[in-house]
Order: C-alpha cells, then sequence, then structure tokens
C-alpha cells in the first residue's frame, strides 16, 4: 500500500497493461474483419451494402421497422415537393 499522495506503481502497471493486451486484441480482431470484407468482396459481394446489414441486424425490429418508414415518408415528400427556385444574390 502507498502513502498518501504516491502512486501505486504495480497497481498502476497492472491496469496499463491489461488496457494495452486488450487493444492488441482489438487490434487482431479488426484485422480479421476487414479480411473478411475482403473476402466477401473478392466473392462479388457490396461491402457498403454488407456492412449496412450488420448495422440494421443490430437494431430490434420495431426500431428497424420505424427507421424506414420514417425514411420512406421522408424520400416521398422529397419526391412530391415543388422545386424551390433559388434567387441569385
Amino acid at each position: 500500500m502507498s502513502r498518501p499522495g504516491e502512486i501505486a506503481g504495480n497497481q498502476l502497471r497492472a491496469f496499463v497493461e491489461r488496457i494495452e493486451y486488450i487493444e492488441e486484441e482489438i487490434k487482431g480482431l479488426n484485422e480479421s474483419k476487414k479480411e473478411i470484407f475482403d473476402e466477401a468482396k473478392g466473392e462479388g459481394y457490396d461491402v457498403k451494402i454488407l456492412k449496412e446489414v450488420i448495422r440494421l441486424r443490430k437494431q430490434d425490429k420495431k426500431e428497424r421497422d420505424e427507421h424506414e418508414s420514417l425514411l420512406d415518408i421522408y424520400l416521398n415528400a422529397i419526391e412530391t415537393a415543388e422545386p424551390q427556385l433559388v434567387a441569385a444574390e
């Protein structure tokens, strides 16, 4: 145990080393994920769409349905709106 005002070096080192270990694991997982996307792209899949599918699957059905409904409403509103002329200044 350290005295008041001192830093417990061993405990601090343990925290830092644990975080560094996790960061290395994350780096490895991100590299693996990139390899999977590259493989999918090589098979002809659109990676941008694949990422969108993954994002949507994380949402619950109600949230996803609400999002899709609002998207349809907004797109329909834009398509049916009269074009606005912007005056040149």
